[in-house]
């Protein structure tokens, strides 16, 4: 593979990356011949069991205190233990993410009018989740409304590791583009051409804006928000949730009510205001499920 990043050094790109490269492989083949409820079993059990120890953790734990300051510290406990235990699952489903159908048994869609609505109407549109449940599974929206568009994501630094989760997504449909400058020139031509695209919104952008997340400014990337305002692609909340082992519900919301006004800046930042405010809600409800381990705040 071809060394690209000229920040990665010498060590890291011929010993360190293969290495991990190597174990991710191995993880990958062995759920892989489990069945899936076995395999995310399993790893349920060990994210349980070692998730705690992972210096990470104090970034989660910190990032519920802040979030919850009702709760108890046991309660705290216990989320992080469910937090874990969703992150082992999720992970040791991706080598089954190809065996999970929408409309299946494992896959329950709601709301997929909502969908439907924008696959209809004529124009560019968006689609937005989050980590959440298993958010690889979530990337399975293309295939619930047979709807061919372009998926972002944020590509491993590891480029075997990336391979790995490549080869998870053949199931995938549509094109997957990498978060980054040529990523973003190819959506924009995309939804030039009234295509469709689909986003996970709530990670970290450091110059992105500030919009609030659970009663704290969070720096939000502002492209969605963009995108609707430039394009005209109205964007529709999607949401996954783990509802047992493995079993899960995408959930089609109706589209964002967009208002436009003069002021452009106040405009995009009311529209990122309003996704951030149903993140936070679908959060609230399954704060176990969320990836905690952002680093989502300053601190």
């Amino acid at each position: 593979m071809a060394r690209k990043n000229p920040n990665i050094s010498t060590f890291q790109y011929y010993v360190s990356y293969p290495l991990q490269g190597f174990v991710t492989n191995l993880f990958y083949w062995l759920f892989a011949m489990m069945p899936i409820d076995t395999a995310s079993a399993i790893g349920g059990w060990i994210g349980r069991k070692i998730g705690k120890k992972i210096k990470v953790t104090r970034r989660a734990r910190r990032n519920m205190e802040r979030a919850f300051p009702d709760k108890s510290p046991e309660e705290i406990e216990t989320m992080l233990g469910d937090m874990w235990e969703n992150l082992g699952r999720s992970v040791a489903e991706v080598p089954h993410i190809h065996k999970i159908q929408p409309g299946s048994d494992r896959l329950e869609v709601v709301g997929l009018e909502n969908g439907l609505a924008l696959k209809n109407d004529g124009k560019a549109g968006q689609f937005f989740t989050a980590h959440a449940g298993n958010w690889e599974v979530a990337m399975l929206l293309a295939r619930a409304m047979d709807l061919e568009m372009m998926c972002v994501y944020r590509a491993p630094d590891n480029p075997w590791v990336d391979s790995v989760f490549t080869k998870a997504r053949r199931g995938f449909k549509g094109e997957l583009v990498r978060k980054g400058p040529e990523g973003a020139r190819k959506l924009t031509a995309f939804l030039r051409k009234g295509g469709h695209i689909a986003m996970l919104v709530d990670q970290k952008m450091n110059d992105g804006i500030a919009v609030p997340f659970f009663g704290r400014d969070a720096m939000t990337a502002p492209a969605l928000a963009q995108f609707v305002l430039k394009y005209d692609a109205p964007a529709v909340p999607v949401r996954l949730e783990r509802l047992q082992g493995a079993y899960f519900r995408m959930t089609f919301y109706p589209q964002l009510d967009i208002v436009q006004t003069d002021d452009r800046h106040a405009d995009m930042r009311k529209i990122m205001t309003d996704v951030n405010a149903i993140i936070e809600g679908w959060i609230r409800e399954r704060p176990a499920q969320w990836l905690w381990v952002h680093r989502r705040w300053p601190d």
